[in-house]
């Protein structure tokens, strides 16, 4: 064994490692220039996407594209103010959204997508629809998960898709929707898988997927993840805690025939 000394690391070298703002330097008392104009356009960015517009006739058409079938529904919220005050309002679906889906749900369904604009519609513009096309496939291998509904939301918190996946009579619901920005991802995107899907479901019984964009988890990545919960929770009929991710361990178990419940 050496007795000759490691050197010590510069901390500047901590920033090829992390997004996160270390090593700054100093200007006199304060931060560099740089450092603060790079901070206040993250920012600028983060409220961006909070604020941003849903385009859900944009995100109809391309999920159509793929050769689904989509409907529209959306939450109680009036606007985007209605919607950063009154969390509450926007997980439950106005009554023409829950009247029009319980005219498409004709028979119950493995699974749901409900596809919302959460606190970042610039995340779902960005990611939703490829990140669906990763995933369609590889639910459709083996024995094959087949997407009863497929639901686009606005004005969407995730327990959202609780009362579509009752409505739709859903085993299980993923929502795929907009993270809460941050100075580092404005446009990262979520999914939140719930089996056996109804109001007043709790975050516990709930498996998330996260921080889905170009600088973290790939489309690829998180398909295959998804895809991996979705087949293990219908077999097991559970989510949440009660579900750990194993994806990189073993493949999952065959769902067979499910029992209603």
């Amino acid at each position: 064994m050496s007795d000759k000394p490691i050197p010590a690391r510069p901390t500047v070298d901590l920033r090829s490692f992390t997004p996160a703002r270390v090593a700054l330097g100093r200007s006199g008392a304060s931060v560099p220039t740089k450092a603060l104009l790079d901070f206040t356009l993250d920012h600028a960015r983060a409220r961006d996407a909070v604020h941003a517009a849903f385009d859900a006739p944009r995100l109809l058409a391309d999920l159509r594209a793929l050769g689904l079938a989509v409907t529209e529904a959306k939450s109680r919220v009036v606007d985007r103010s209605d919607y950063l005050r009154r969390p509450d309002l926007g997980r439950r679906l106005e009554a023409g959204s829950a009247e029009a889906l319980a005219r498409a749900a004709s028979a119950p369904c493995q699974l749901a997508l409900v596809i919302g604009d959460g606190l970042s519609a610039a995340a779902v513009h960005a990611h939703a629809v490829a990140l669906v096309g990763r995933l369609l496939p590889l639910l459709a291998e083996g024995d094959d998960v087949a997407v009863g509904h497929v639901v686009v939301a606005s004005g969407a918190r995730v327990a959202l898709g609780d009362e579509i996946g009752t409505i739709l009579g859903a085993r299980m619901v993923v929502m795929l929707i907009g993270e809460r920005p941050g100075l580092s991802a404005p446009d990262s995107l979520g999914a939140y898988l719930t089996f056996a899907p109804k109001p007043g479901r709790t975050d516990a019984e709930r498996n998330c997927v996260s921080n889905i964009h170009h600088a973290g988890l790939s489309y690829d990545e998180a398909a295959f993840k998804i895809a991996w919960l979705v087949r293990e929770g219908l077999a097991r009929q559970v989510s949440g805690v009660a579900l750990k991710d194993e994806s990189a361990d073993r493949a999952p178990r065959r769902i067979g025939t499910l029992s209603p419940g």
